[in-house]
């Protein structure tokens, strides 16, 4: 295997371990602490060790291109979808939340044959259903054990699969840890402004290290995802991003014995399923 495509298989699966330790250290916060409240100081930590990777990089000196109106867009949206993902993640298994976000690469792909015309073949169609199929099985709204968190999970999905499609319209003169720099300072800006609905909890050293923690394992994350995404082979390297999930059924199971019930685990092999195959498709449509 050429040393691009191991780097990369390498960095997408370290960013994947980071997002997850990151999401398991916020969701343990939230026993004791107010999501929003918790979801502001976490923003402010990121934002300081994002700042420090951006000038040691030297993008700062470039800080005149986060004017740009469509950075700031993205933000927003970006902020959102994290605010909601981290509301639904608060009630629902970490494996069960990490499975329905999965479901973002096909939300994007249906976004962009609605918004940029590209074509689907009819495989991709199937898969596209697949995929669907396999979120309605994690969240299952038909049965007694409905959660309503589930839904706004969804909701949370279609936002970053937004997200990621606007960002097709950012400029590639703006550098990526300087759009990873604007959507921290959103989320701090619209964490706060959420805290003034809820009341302040008393914050302990422990909350303050876990949240430290998880500050710096979400700024490793964004930094290992920027690697994968310039290393090796993108069809290669894409499908490591389903290492996510295992690390998440993990992690449940160990902190919170959280086990999908039967259903669940068929709509996680639907997602995967799907996601790989549509992978795959893509794969061999460049090739030829």
């Amino acid at each position: 295997m050429h040393a691009d495509n191991r780097r990369g298989i390498l960095a997408m699966s370290l960013a994947m371990a980071f997002f997850i330790a990151n999401d398991a250290l916020v969701k343990q916060v939230s026993a004791t602490l107010p999501g929003f409240q918790l979801i502001l100081i976490r923003g402010l930590m990121a934002t300081g060790l994002i700042a420090i990777m951006a000038q040691a990089m030297g993008h700062l000196k470039n800080w005149r291109l986060m004017l740009n109106r469509m950075l700031w867009v993205r933000g927003v949206i970006d902020a959102v979808a994290s605010m909601t993902f981290l509301t639904a993640l608060f009630h629902l298994p970490l494996g069960n939340a990490t499975a329905i976000n999965l479901a973002s690469p096909l939300f994007i792909t249906a976004f962009a044959i609605y918004y940029f015309k590209e074509r689907v073949t009819f495989q991709r169609g199937a898969f596209i259903l697949l995929g669907f199929s396999g979120v309605l099985m994690v969240v299952q709204p038909a049965s007694d054990g409905f959660n309503v968190y589930g839904v706004i999970c969804v909701v949370a999905t279609l936002l970053h699969a937004a997200r990621d499609t606007l960002t097709r319209v950012i400029s590639l003169r703006i550098p990526v840890l300087l759009i990873t720099l604007s959507t921290a300072v959103a989320v701090s800006i619209g964490s706060g402004l959420a805290t003034l609905t809820q009341t302040w909890a008393p914050v302990t050293d422990a909350n303050l290290l876990m949240l430290f923690g998880a500050s710096v394992f979400l700024s490793l994350a964004y930094y290992f995802l920027i690697v994968a995404m310039r290393s090796g082979e993108m069809s290669l390297v894409a499908p490591f991003r389903y290492s996510g999930l295992l690390f998440a059924l993990l992690i449940g199971y160990l902190v919170w014995e959280e086990l999908p019930n039967l259903m669940a685990w068929t709509g996680i092999l639907l997602l995967v399923v799907s996601g790989l195959m549509i992978l795959r498709e893509e794969h061999l449509k460049v090739s030829s």
